[in-house]
């Protein structure tokens, strides 16, 4: 089996898209701009209600395999479908894409695919509403030693800390990993997972060789400003990655800081800008770049990605980064 260049761990979820103004938000008791997880129940009934509705494979750390497996890098994802018609879809899109779906469709799941109802705005933020199914199942089984073991670079989201057996699953494939030689990171993936995990998240930034958050997950994850977070991540942890929406992203590695500047623009809708951030800067880690020019990766992958709607690059990246100087 070739090995695989970056392998990420992560929910495998189709996100659905609709558009929706703040009276349906307010309608539905929908908080505008943050994800909610949902239970079946009314994950149905919001499904139900959107229309015009589009669907596409999701998940954070998928969606960056996907920026990562368009820039030509050999990408594979770990995650867990359920052998219906959103599963199928899932897998066969993303092996489509060209990241390999590493595990097969659950035959005798009892939960559904997952998916998560985004609702996007006219100002383009999106509201996220995650019926979890399936995907939370994923656990250590899921995880071969021939797939993790094999990953140059591991990618893991931090959403799997929400549930034991995903926690076991991400320990699992973190050891494989760095028995092969290969790197690890993590996605702090929002403010209330950090919170939630403070303790085994502090002790993955001391442990793991990379760290990519955005300024909330960080002030999150220490209880304090910024700039002290900051301080503190990068006395324990080898990479730390700030991006801070739509400000200048720092990044700190050892004794180099750098500031990558950011071009604001208006989002035609924001799903995915921090996930295609990372696989931006996830390319330029892989193909040894210096960290101005990953970070600038970063930030040219997730201008492309809110600028359309859905969370997976549609203009050719490579030639993006072309145009910026940055090959």
């Amino acid at each position: 089996m070739s090995r695989p260049r970056i392998l990420g761990i992560g929910n495998a979820i189709v996100d659905v898209f609709a558009e929706a103004d703040d009276s349906f938000l307010d309608l539905m008791g929908i908080e505008k701009g943050i994800m909610q997880l949902v239970e079946r129940e009314r994950g149905e009934m919001l499904y139900a209600a959107m229309e015009r509705r589009r669907q596409a494979p999701g998940g954070s750390v998928a969606n960056t395999l996907a920026g990562l497996g368009a820039l030509g890098l050999e990408t594979a994802f770990i995650g867990r479908v359920r052998d219906d018609a959103l599963g199928h879809f899932y897998a066969e899109t993303m092996e489509a894409g060209g990241t390999r779906f590493a595990n097969a469709p659950v035959t005798a799941g009892e939960l559904p695919t997952s998916r998560s109802m985004i609702f996007v705005s006219p100002d383009g933020e999106r509201s996220m509403n995650t019926y979890l199914g399936i995907s939370a199942e994923l656990g250590p089984d899921d995880v071969s030693d021939a797939v993790a073991g094999q990953a140059g670079l591991l990618y893991l989201e931090g959403y799997l800390y929400d549930k034991p057996k995903g926690k076991q699953a991400f320990e699992r494939a973190t050891e494989l990993t760095h028995k092969g030689g290969g790197i690890a990171g993590i996605a702090l993936s929002d403010p209330f997972c950090a919170d939630r995990h403070r303790a085994d998240f502090q002790r993955l930034v001391r442990e793991l060789d990379f760290v990519i958050g955005n300024e909330h997950e960080w002030e999150s994850l220490y209880q304090c400003r910024l700039d002290e977070a900051l301080t503190r991540a990068a006395a324990e942890c080898r990479l730390v990655v700030c991006t801070r929406s739509g400000a200048d992203v720092v990044l700190i590695r050892g004794e180099e800081r750098v500031v990558v500047p950011v071009r604001k623009v208006t989002p035609v809708d924001a799903t995915g800008a921090g996930d295609l951030f990372a696989a931006g800067f996830l390319y330029g880690i892989a193909t040894d770049r210096d960290l101005e020019t990953a970070g600038r990766m970063g930030c040219v992958a997730a201008a492309e990605v809110i600028s359309h709607f859905g969370a997976r690059p549609e203009a050719d990246l490579k030639a993006l980064f072309a145009q910026a100087g940055l090959l």
